[in-house]
Order: C-alpha cells, then structure tokens, then sequence
C-alpha cells in the first residue's frame, strides 16, 4: 500500500516538478536530496531510469527508491556538494552532463572529503527535462 500512495504522489509531483534546462534539472535533483525531499527527487526521474552507484545497479525509479535513496538523502544533508566543472551538451530532446565534484562534510561519523564524476543522461518530456541515467563514482581527495 506505502509503495502504491509514493507511485500516486510521485505522479502528482512530476506535473509539477520538471526544471527548464538539463543543467536546471539536475540543480533541482541534488537540492532536493539536500533538503531530504524524496517526492521531488523522485518526480525528476524517469520511471525508467537506470542507477549506476558504487558498483552497484537500479534499473527504475522505484528499485531506486527502495535501495539507495535514503543513504543518498542522508550522505546529501550530511556534506557539502560542490561542483568544480560542469559541462552541459544537448542534442535534440536528449542531453548529457558531465559533472566533476567536491564533497565534504562528516557522514555516519567519518569525515568526508571526496572528488566525484557525475554522468547523468537527461530526456525532455513536454516542457521540462527529466534523468534517464546516473553514473556516480568517487575517491578519496588527496
């Protein structure tokens, strides 16, 4: 039943949650994991979306849900997030970004100072644009 009410509230909140840009899109993404807001990060990805995280894989929004969100909201409230550079390209209704980023902060009691890659593959859907794919990886800062 929970799943079912989080599928209709996801519905509900993507009429309404589409950024203008890729770039805008992703901003948003990130700000709502910041501000623990589950329903707008989820209404900013596709159904289909496609996870690939540490190793591991989500193959929709839902398996995302389920699995690492959480860990991504409390590791997003817990650190800084900070983008060192960004490049956007866009063909059509599809659009890649590439991201290089700085983390820091202190999560589950371990200081965090990491350098990370963010690929995410975006498709626009009527006005606004929504994720398709995430491709994170990380390392230690030296």
């Amino acid at each position: 039943m929970r799943k079912y009410v989080l599928l209709a509230v996801l519905g509900l909140a993507s009429l309404h949650a589409r950024a203008a840009t890729p770039s805008e899109t992703l901003a948003a993404f990130h700000a709502a994991l910041h501000a623990g807001d589950q329903a707008r990060a989820m209404a900013l990805l596709s159904p289909d979306a496609v996870i690939y995280e540490a190793g591991h894989i989500e193959r929709s929004r839902s398996e995302y849900a389920d699995h690492h969100l959480a860990d991504d909201i409390a590791f997003a409230r817990a650190t800084t997030r900070r983008v060192l550079r960004h490049k956007e390209r866009i063909d059509g209704n599809i659009a890649i970004i590439l991201d290089e980023t700085e983390s820091k902060g202190t999560f589950k009691g371990k200081k965090i100072n990491a350098l990370g890659t963010e690929t995410a593959l975006l498709e626009k859907k009527g006005d606004g644009w929504v994720v398709l794919h995430f491709h994170w990886s990380s390392r230690k800062a030296k």
